[in-house]
């Protein structure tokens, strides 16, 4: 057993070691310009299983720097949603949704920069610490009839906060699970009225727009913009977000 354990910790360390030699070689390419081969060799570090915040953030530099601007976005957000405080992560992503023509340009909802401060596993932490709280209250009133009345204010702040909280959390699981964003990656891609080539023009986006998907056809994917103007595109333009961390590198 003890053979084991240490064989165990051993391929850890090494494998920590790996990974640390890795990135910093990766940093390496970054700083002599090397901006292709830095970013593919995070996005292999991340193929490989070592998915964080520093990767993801460094990938979308890199892939920034060599002119993917829709990839570098989505490997921005993937940093954002690991890491939703990080000030760095929040600059770049703004920065490049700012070089975008037609890209991002309103700020998003007050909901939605609310729920997206904080990761989803906080959201679910904080809102079963508050129904957990609520349902204690109501079990010492229970419990102790002549506490009841003294608790009834800490028993109705903690309900609404509860629900508040759990309102907060359903909104946040919307936004990141239900919602599908469609990133540009071509460096123009055609929106049109139906989901076939024949069909009319309608308007046309540029690498690193960002569309909401509403449905999806065979190869193509309805969507809509900040407009609400609502087209067609081609499946193979876009990477979706989630759902697209598998195809991260230039090309």
């Amino acid at each position: 057993m003890l053979t084991l354990l240490l064989l165990f910790c051993g391929s850890c360390f090494g494998r920590t070691g790996d990974v640390s030699a890795a990135f910093e070689q990766a940093n390496k390419l970054y700083e002599q310009g090397k901006f292709t081969e830095a970013a593919a060799a995070y996005a292999k570090m991340i193929d490989d299983g070592n998915a964080a915040p520093a990767l993801y953030f460094n990938l979308g530099n890199a892939l920034f720097k060599s002119g993917h601007t829709g990839r570098a976005i989505l490997n921005f957000r993937l940093a954002e949603q690991l890491a939703p405080r990080d000030p760095d992560i929040r600059a770049n992503l703004r920065f490049a949704r700012s070089q975008v023509n037609g890209g991002d340009a309103h700020p998003d909802g007050r909901w939605r920069r609310l729920t997206r401060q904080l990761t989803l596993n906080e959201w679910t932490t904080l809102a079963a610490a508050g129904v957990w709280l609520w349902f204690m209250l109501l079990t010492l009133a229970q419990w102790r009839p002549a506490l009841k009345k003294s608790l009834r204010g800490y028993t109705a702040t903690a309900g609404v906060g509860a629900a508040v909280l759990s309102a907060c959390l359903a909104l946040a699981c919307y936004d990141q699970l239900e919602l599908t964003s469609a990133i540009v990656v071509a460096r123009e891609a055609i929106v049109r009225y139906g989901p076939l080539d024949e069909s009319q023009s309608f308007y046309t986006v540029r690498d690193g727009a960002e569309l909401t998907v509403l449905d999806t056809k065979g190869d193509w994917l309805q969507v809509t913009d900040r407009s609400k103007r609502v087209g067609w595109l081609r499946r193979g333009q876009v990477l979706l977000f989630p759902g697209s961390q598998t195809d991260q590198s230039p090309g």
